[in-house]
């Protein structure tokens, strides 16, 4: 039997890499995993009190509602119009999802359906990408490195040669895998191309909050009109750390928060609802928590950065979310992304995501995610200096002395 949603899913390449980690790890080896974005930081302690309460309550062990309880749409509500003097309709412009990749998955089954077309960046998240194949639509892949500006103009000459012309766009900013960041005034000028063409926008807005060096990421809500052509998710994930969890939000539009809020009637009932309980604390009553998360963050950036620039890896800091975004270093370019991180895991003792694993723009380069701490970070970057012996500088040097 073919099981047709999933016949024409390319092989998921990070696998390789983790099992390559878990074979090292049983022989033995002390593999520093800067692979998966999963992360480490502790959720607030607020939240995880008022969850251990909740889940006592027999009443709260019954279904919930799909679309979020209202107290919880009404607190990400008030976050964002303190956040981003954006206003909300909790009633009419917010829906509770289990998680942005869920929201974003379901979102694009009431945009899109088999004919259809969407744009979104290469290299993307995969689910950016495979969200819109899943509904049966065809999918442009806009070229995106570190320039809002050239990946904007790169929208406007796809859609004047696509056909059909395409009904969604799907960005992210700052980017997953690239760390691109764009300001407010790029969000105006995609608004208004949306509107000029009827398209709407879905932003995955997941790292709203790590940003660094004074940058404030936009959401797209800001700019004047923006909801009668804009979605924009908003999770918990990174900014409160609350990964397991699974409480995300799809907000603005009403149409398609109305639309997304009808499927997911028929498929979900919604996040159990302790956590829900639980979210809304940790929004209303500890908000400042994304800002001692982002400083953890910035540190380990900088350890990161700092020590690839000393061993000779070329890197430009990230500006937004929990990655470095590396370009494979000149002499070891021809092996490619998975190759490269495969060696990696091998001769360092580190593990990676290779970039093709985010489409093919992203095969140049691997991502190193920010989820260990300074001192496996270091480590880190004693087992790259070792492995990478054909780098110019004192990694050479370093590495024969070794």
């Amino acid at each position: 039997m073919e099981f047709r949603r999933i016949s024409g899913l390319p092989p998921y390449v990070f696998a390789a890499i983790d099992g390559l980690k878990l074979e090292a790890r049983r022989r033995g080896r002390d593999v520093i995993d800067l692979g998966f974005g999963n992360p480490d930081i502790p959720s607030p302690p607020a939240a995880v009190e008022k969850l251990a309460e909740a889940v006592h309550n027999p009443r709260n062990h019954r279904y919930s509602a799909s679309r979020g309880i209202p107290k919880l749409r009404q607190a990400v509500a008030g976050l964002y119009s303190r956040r981003f003097g954006v206003e909300l309709d909790p009633d009419s412009e917010v829906v509770t999802t289990i998680g942005a990749k869920e929201g974003l998955s379901h979102l694009m089954w009431v945009l899109l359906a088999p004919g259809d077309s969407a744009m979104v960046p290469s290299p993307s998240y995969p689910i950016h990408i495979y969200a819109p194949l899943f509904t049966g639509a065809d999918v442009r892949q806009v070229p995106l490195e570190a320039d809002g500006d050239a990946f904007f103009a790169g929208l406007v000459e796809a859609w004047e040669s696509m056909w059909p012309k395409p009904r969604v766009i799907v960005c992210s900013f700052p980017h997953n895998p690239t760390t691109t960041c764009v300001d407010l005034t790029w969000m105006e000028r995609v608004v208004q191309f949306a509107r000029e063409h009827e398209i709407m926008v879905v932003h995955d807005f997941a790292y709203a909050d790590i940003s660094f060096d004074g940058y404030e990421p936009p959401s797209i809500l800001e700019v004047p009109g923006a909801k009668d052509v804009a979605v924009e998710l908003y999770t918990m994930t990174k900014s409160f750390s609350m990964a397991g969890w699974r409480v995300g939000f799809t907000v603005g539009n009403a149409g398609a928060v109305a639309a997304l809020t009808k499927l997911k009637s028929y498929l979900d009932y919604g996040t159990f609802q302790p956590i829900q309980i639980a979210a809304t604390v940790a929004m209303n009553e500890v908000p400042e928590y994304p800002q001692l998360v982002n400083q953890i963050y910035e540190s380990r950036r900088n350890m990161l950065c700092d020590g690839l620039q000393r061993i000779g890896w070329s890197v430009t800091p990230p500006r937004g979310t929990m990655f470095v975004w590396a370009r494979i270093p000149e002499p070891y370019q021809e092996m490619g992304s998975l190759e490269f991180a495969k060696f990696l895991v091998e001769r360092a003792d580190v593990a990676c995501s290779p970039g093709v694993g985010f489409g093919p723009g992203g095969d140049g380069f691997v991502r190193f995610a920010l989820i260990e701490n300074e001192q496996r970070i270091q480590q880190a970057i004693r087992g790259l200096r070792r492995a990478l012996v054909k780098l110019p500088g004192d990694a050479a040097t370093a590495a024969k002395s070794a």
